[in-house]
């Protein structure tokens, strides 16, 4: 499938980080006003109107593996915007063998990033030249390789986090060793 055909954009935004039991995972999949890459800003508010026709239709956002339609990986439990940006909070499943790889990898530090998939349905360009996404259609936040914003990193370390990331990394590979044995 080429996104092309179906009006698909994707943007690189917020990292997650692994949680509890190295299968749970949390972060910003976009931040409000930050300059991407490529140019886009994403406004406040953008999301809702999204957010709430999934909501009514009873649907979710999908969790993806690097914007692959065919590799989903887990849910997301909860997406909500706050004055940051969208925030997500979701599980890798650990039945799927592309999930169980994402953990692994995210607990290695070899993959640091979230990344939308939407469709705009209304954006205007700025005094700076920047596109202002007003609103968008979200249709998934997959795990990536290569995040759009430079401070977009799964696991990066904060003095909230420094302490209990080696924890974390331990739980993972105490539950990857168990799923191992199964």
């Amino acid at each position: 499938m080429n996104s092309k055909d179906y009006g698909l954009e994707l943007k690189f935004s917020a990292g997650a980080q692994i949680v509890s039991d190295g299968t749970q995972i949390e972060g910003y999949a976009s931040l409000f006003g930050v300059t991407d890459q490529g140019g886009d800003v994403v406004a406040k508010g953008a999301y809702a109107a999204s957010l709430a026709r999934l909501a009514a239709r009873g649907d979710k956002v999908r969790m993806l593996w690097q914007h692959d339609p065919a590799r989903p990986i887990g849910v997301w439990d909860e997406i909500r915007e706050d004055d940051r940006g969208l925030w997500v909070k979701g599980r890798l499943l650990p039945e799927v063998a592309q999930a169980r790889e994402a953990a692994a990898l995210i607990a290695a530090g070899a993959i640091d990033g979230l990344s939308i998939g939407y469709r705009t349905i209304a954006a205007e360009r700025d005094g700076k030249g920047r596109r202002v996404l007003a609103e968008v259609e979200l249709w998934e936040v997959s795990l990536v390789t290569f995040p759009m914003l430079a401070e977009a990193k799964v696991g990066k370390k904060s003095d909230a986090l420094d302490d209990g990331l080696d924890k974390v990394a331990a739980a993972f590979r105490a539950a990857t060793m168990a799923l191992r044995a199964e």
